[in-house]
C-alpha cells in the first residue's frame, strides 16, 4: 500500500509542474489551471489516506472531522472564487497567501507539543545518529517554519488591507525602520539558543511563542513600509513566501510532495518577483527595504507647464478612424471600471476598419503580476496583439494614437528624465514618443504611488474624463455611427 501512495505523490507533483508550465503561457493557462486542481485533489486524498493508515487507533469521528474540514472547504474555496470580482482579485490572492502562512505556525506550533508529549524522542534513538542532533534538527524545521510562516500571514494581511483600502496605500516611514528590522532579526536569531536547549516543552513553547510574534512583527512592518508602486512585486514575493513556508511545514511533517509543492511555489515566486524587478531596474532588496514609492527621494520637482486638454467620446473616435496603428496601454483604472469587455469591442471593431491595433502591458501594471494579460483574456482579446513593454516600447514614435485606459505611473515620463521624482529609475511605457496621447481617467488625482505625472500637460496629451466603460462604450457608438 506504501508503494501506491507513494506513485500517487508522485502523480500529484508531475501535475504541480505540469499546472506551472502551462501557467507560463496565455495559452495553456486554462489546461495549467485544470492540472493543477487534479493535482491537489490527488494530494489531499493521499494525505487522508495516509494518515487513516498511519493512525489506526483514529476514532471514526476523527475522520468524520477531516473529510467534513476538506469538504467546507472546498464549498467556501469554490463559492470565493465564483463571486469574485476581477478587481478583488489581488486582495483574495493576499488573502490565500496569509491563510498558508497561518497554516504553517499552527503545524510548527502543534508539531513540537505533539513531538515533546510523545514518546518521539524515544523513537529517534533507535536511528544511528545521535538523537541529539536528530531533535536539533527537528527543533530546526520547526522554528524556521514558524517564522516565515508568521512573516507570510502578517505581511499578506497588511498586503490585503492596502489592496482593498482598508488601510493607506502609502508606506509607514518609521525613525530608523532598518535599525529596527534588523534588531528584530536578530532577537529572532538569538531566542533559538534558549528554544534549542529548552526540556520541557512549556519552557520550549514560551520562546516558540516570542519569535512568533517577533516575525509577525517584521512581516507586517515590511509591507506597511512599501509604497504603492510596488504592490505588484510584493504580492509574488509573498506568494514565493507561502512557499517556502509550505515547505519547510513539510519538513516539519516528514511530507515529500509539501516538500516539493512548496518549492515549487517559492523557486517560482522568487523567479518570478526577480523578473518583474528587472524589467522595473531594480533589486528585490531594493523593493524590500526601500526604493520607489516610499518617499525616501526627494518629491518631484519638474515643472508641469502646458494646459490641459480634454476631449469628448466622438473627438477620440475621430482621431482613431483616422488612425492607422494604435496602442492602447491597459492599467487598473480598467479594472475598476470593467471596461475590459468594452475595450475588447472596440478594439475588433477598429481592426474590421483596417486599423492596425495592440495592446502594451506593463511588468506591473495593476495590482497583481499578469493582472491585464488575465483581463484582457477574459474579454477574449487575441494574445497576439498584446505585447508586453520589452516589446513594444521601440514602436511608439512610429503609432498615430496611444489610449491610455485607467494607467498613470507606468506611464510616467517623470521616471526617465525627473531625478526628483520618487519614481525616477523605473522603466516606464514611453507613451508620450506617440502622435497623440489620450488618456482615460475619472479626474486629475495622483496614481497609486502617489506620484504627479506631467504626462497629462505635454502638448501632444489629451484628456478624456469619466468612467472607463462608459467613455470607451461611447468611442464605440461614434465609430461605428
Amino acid at each position: 500500500m506504501s508503494g501506491v501512495l507513494t506513485v500517487a505523490y508522485l502523480v500529484a507533483g508531475v501535475l504541480f509542474i505540469r499546472s506551472l508550465g502551462g501557467l507560463s503561457k496565455q495559452e495553456t493557462a486554462r489546461r495549467g489551471n485544470a492540472f493543477g486542481v487534479m493535482g491537489m485533489v490527488l494530494a489531499v486524498l493521499v494525505a487522508a489516506v495516509t494518515w487513516w493508515i498511519t493512525t489506526p487507533n483514529i476514532p471514526n469521528a476523527g475522520m468524520v472531522a477531516l473529510v467534513g474540514a476538506i469538504a467546507i472547504g472546498a464549498v467556501i474555496g469554490a463559492v470565493l472564487a465564483r463571486r469574485v470580482e476581477m478587481t478583488g482579485m489581488p486582495e483574495l490572492v493576499a488573502v490565500l497567501h496569509s491563510f498558508v502562512g497561518l497554516a504553517a505556525v499552527f503545524v510548527g506550533i502543534s508539531s513540537f507539543v505533539a513531538s515533546r508529549a510523545t514518546a518521539h524522542n524515544a523513537a529517534v534513538t533507535e536511528a544511528p545518529v545521535d538523537p541529539r542532533i536528530l531533535e536539533l534538527v527537528h527543533r530546526g524545521e520547526i522554528w524556521a517554519g514558524v517564522a516565515v510562516g508568521a512573516l507570510t500571514f502578517t505581511g499578506s494581511v497588511i498586503a490585503w488591507a492596502k489592496l482593498k483600502g482598508s488601510i493607506s496605500g502609502k508606506p509607514l516611514l518609521l525613525p530608523g525602520r532598518h535599525a529596527l528590522n534588523l534588531a528584530i532579526v536578530l532577537g529572532i536569531a538569538g531566542l533559538w539558543y534558549p528554544f534549542s536547549q529548552a526540556h520541557g516543552a512549556e519552557d520550549g513553547l514560551i520562546w516558540l511563542l516570542i519569535m512568533t510574534g517577533l516575525a509577525g512583527i517584521i512581516g507586517a512592518h515590511l509591507v506597511l513600509a512599501i509604497g504603492g508602486a510596488d504592490m505588484p512585486v510584493v504580492v509574488s514575493l509573498l506568494n514565493s513566501y507561502s512557499g517556502w513556508a509550505a515547505a519547510a511545514a513539510g519538513f516539519t511533517l516528514s511530507n515529500d510532495l509539501l516538500i516539493v509543492t512548496g518549492a515549487l511555489v517559492g523557486s517560482s515566486g522568487a523567479i518570478l518577483s526577480i523578473i518583474m524587478c528587472r524589467a522595473m531596474n531594480r533589486s528585490i532588496v531594493n523593493v524590500v527595504f526601500g526604493g520607489f514609492g516610499t518617499g525616501d527621494t526627494k518629491s518631484s520637482s519638474a515643472a508641469q507647464g502646458g494646459e490641459i486638454v480634454e476631449l469628448k467620446g466622438p473627438d477620440v473616435a475621430q482621431k482613431l478612424l483616422e488612425a492607422k496603428r494604435v496602442i492602447i496601454v491597459p492599467g487598473y483604472g480598467m479594472a475598476v471600471a470593467r471596461a475590459q469587455a468594452s475595450v475588447a469591442e472596440m478594439t475588433r471593431t477598429l481592426r474590421d476598419k483596417g486599423v492596425d491595433v495592440r495592446f502594451a502591458i506593463h511588468p506591473v501594471a495593476g495590482r497583481l503580476p499578469g493582472h491585464m494579460n488575465v483581463l484582457l483574456a477574459e474579454a477574449g482579446v487575441p494574445y497576439d496583439i498584446v505585447m508586453e513593454m520589452e516589446h513594444i516600447n521601440q514602436d511608439f514614435p512610429s503609432t498615430d494614437v496611444v489610449l491610455v485606459i485607467g494607467a498613470n505611473d507606468i506611464v510616467n515620463p517623470g521616471a526617465l528624465d525627473d531625478p526628483g521624482s520618487p519614481i525616477y529609475g523605473m522603466p516606464v511605457l514611453e507613451v508620450w514618443k506617440s502622435k497623440v496621447v489620450v488618456v482615460l481617467k475619472r479626474g486629475m488625482a495622483a496614481g497609486y504611488a502617489g506620484v504627479e505625472n506631467p504626462l497629462f500637460n505635454l502638448e501632444n496629451s489629451r484628456m478624456l474624463f469619466g468612467d472607463a466603460k462608459k467613455s470607451i462604450d461611447a468611442v464605440v457608438t461614434a465609430i461605428r455611427s
